[in-house]
């Protein structure tokens, strides 16, 4: 008996490790095994337990899942690592109290370690866990500060080391017999995810790589054993590396992995995370290395020499901007390309007017001042600026065009407890862009430009013409049927000079909304402007609702007449006149005595008279008891 049980325990101990020898090898484990490794990480409960046959069930954590909610709940999702490593320094002062692994006295330091012989708790597992996670996020927030004090930089990579080193700690710990399966591919994972971030800070890009590869087969097949819901979790790591994969095979000679990057940069619409700074600073370098060839731009007629390496790189990188803004797959993507191309044109126009004043200063003392026509260095910075109203513009359209299509879904199905868009978010985008356009007629250098002058004049009609139709639109919410008709009228007059006008223009309109259609909208909303107004002066001159009529009057005194009065749920109701008014009512009756017209008083006289003589005499009368 004791044989056969010892013998099922051994099997048991193997099925672990065969399991996780079977998904590092890529194929699929039994079904068995694959339902044990489920249970154990859904079913913890952090402590080690007896089965029914009498021997310990594996300790098991999820560390991936572990890692990612205390980061995102304690700081990370905005970046905070302050936040975080001092959760963690928290945690662990949780733990070893718990689990009484104090390392010395107020007094004294005692260094310990987690041993195997200790290992009886999976809170072992997660002290040393948030050990490397704490120094980890002082690495990173080292990072942070490191832009501008090069010497944390040091510190960083020590910090980096010793993250490390706890991870070292932890997967051989997990090698032990008494942890899952599961879990020991997870800290090998954790160990290549550190070994590969402390590579790529270091520049060894060969060993990082490798790293990083390795971390990245053991999610994909620990995503591939189990559910959907835990597969989703090493999906997004797997997502998170790949770009840092690409970037050591681009610095190990691969050039197609430039392209690479370049596409991931364009789908998240910017970079986060450890290679947000090296990616940026790669594509800074390669156009650095263009730049070296480019002299000279063209603009409307005009050659003007560029000088300054910051404007070479962004004219440079100017067209990829674009084209990645017009590929990118969804609004807060694009949103982001549009602010990250307006940052780099405000950085090449400080450039340019650093230069620029010495130039107005010599223009001031040279006698050519007199002939009119604007430097190359001016024209250069009206070039620019050109180039920043116009992203302007074109991202504010693209934001009005976001608004039109939630405004038509709002009227086709209204959602309730969101904030809906109105037609005054897009007058005050349309007003933006009449403001820059305006900007843009009164650059230096083209004022005498007819041609540009008259294409700004149409563009300006344009939009002229689709705020009056917002305007319109939001007359009619409130009922004001003439105001309405009569901006109307207005976008109609807009767009027909800019149909008339538009001949020569015709390529440059092209961007722009279409006139026609707008004029299609306009002539719909003016038929059913006028049926709706036609039949709200019919409603109110048939009947006059009394829920409309603020006539003060309470319920008590309008039971006759029905009307829908919505006052009547709310708090405030008018049932009564409270406090009551005042009514007349009859007075109390006045009794008048006739009697006493008839009656005869007796003489009085003798009284009066004693009453008159009363003095010293009648008061010693009074004393001895003599009475009259």
């Amino acid at each position: 008996m004791l044989r056969a049980l010892s013998s099922l325990v051994v099997s048991t101990w193997k099925d672990g490790a065969s399991t996780a020898s079977l998904v590092l090898s890529g194929r699929k484990p039994e079904t068995a095994n694959v339902n044990k490794i489920e249970d154990m990480a859904s079913g913890s409960n952090g402590t080690e337990s007896w089965n029914g046959l009498g021997w310990k069930e594996p300790l098991r954590s999820c560390i991936l899942q572990i890692v990612k909610e205390s980061q995102q709940q304690h700081g990370l999702r905005h970046g905070d690592f302050q936040r975080y490593r001092g959760y963690c320094s928290r945690r662990l002062r949780r733990l070893r109290k718990t689990l009484n692994f104090k390392m010395g006295n107020r007094h004294k330091f005692t260094g310990k370690k987690v041993t195997e012989e200790i290992l009886s708790d999976n809170r072992y597992l997660l002290l040393i866990l948030m050990d490397a996670e704490r120094a980890w996020s002082y690495a990173m927030q080292l990072k942070q500060e490191a832009n501008t004090e090069p010497r944390k930089r040091f510190h960083l990579l020590s910090r980096l080391r010793k993250a490390v080193k706890h991870a070292e700690e932890l997967e051989r710990l997990c090698e032990s017999n008494r942890v899952d399966a599961k879990t020991k591919l997870e800290a090998q994972a954790y160990m290549a995810y550190l070994t590969g971030m402390l590579r790529f800070e270091h520049q060894e890009w060969k060993a990082a790589m490798e790293a990083f590869n390795k971390c990245k087969t053991i999610y994909e097949k620990l995503a591939n054993a189990f559910t959907e819901e835990q597969a989703v979790l090493y999906n997004q790591r797997v997502e998170e590396i790949s770009p840092n994969i690409r970037y050591c095979a681009y610095n190990i000679g691969d050039q197609s992995a430039m392209n690479e990057l370049m596409q991931m940069r364009l789908r998240s619409g910017g970079t986060e995370g450890l290679l947000a700074e090296k990616l940026e600073a790669l594509i800074t370098q390669t156009r650095a290395k263009q730049a070296a060839t480019m002299s000279e731009v063209e603009w409307r007629g005009r050659t003007v020499p560029v000088k300054i390496d910051k404007v070479r790189i962004f004219l440079l990188g100017l067209a990829d901007n674009e084209a990645a803004i017009v590929q990118a797959e969804n609004e807060e993507t694009r949103e982001r390309l549009f602010e990250s191309l307006l940052s780099e044109c405000r950085d090449a126009i400080q450039a340019v007017r650093e230069d620029l004043k010495p130039d107005q200063k010599q223009r001031e003392h040279s006698l050519e001042s007199d002939s009119g026509k604007v430097s190359n260095i001016q024209y250069l910075h009206s070039y620019l600026t050109y180039i920043k109203l116009s992203t302007a513009i074109k991202r504010n359209e693209s934001m009005a065009k976001s608004l039109q299509k939630a405004l038509l879904q709002q009227q086709r199905s209204e959602e309730d407890g969101k904030r809906t868009p109105r037609p005054q978010d897009l007058i005050r985008l349309y007003d933006i862009i009449l403001q820059n356009l305006v900007e843009l007629t009164q650059l230096p250098g083209l004022e005498e430009d007819k041609n540009f002058q008259k294409e700004i004049g149409l563009k300006t009609l344009v939009y002229k013409a689709y705020r009056c139709f917002f305007i319109a639109q939001s007359y009619v919410l409130v009922k004001k049927w003439s105001e309405a008709l009569v901006l109307y009228e207005r976008v109609l007059k807009y767009a027909g000079e800019v149909q008339s006008g538009a001949g020569a223009f015709t390529n440059s309109l092209k961007e722009l909304p279409d006139v026609q259609d707008l004029i299609t909208q306009v002539n719909a909303e003016k038929y059913s402007l006028q049926a709706a107004a036609i039949l709200d002066a019919n409603d109110n001159h048939e009947t006059e609702s009394p829920s409309q009529v603020k006539d003060g009057k309470p319920l008590s005194e309008r039971f006759e007449t029905f009307c829908l009065d919505p006052s009547l749920v709310s708090k405030q109701v008018s049932l009564v006149h409270f406090p009551p008014g005042f009514q007349p009512i009859p007075c109390k009756p006045l009794f008048f005595d006739l009697a006493l017209n008839h009656v005869a008083f007796p003489p009085l006289e003798d009284k009066v008279e004693q009453k008159a003589k009363s003095g010293l005499t009648g008061y010693i009368k009074g004393i001895f008891g003599f009475k009259s």
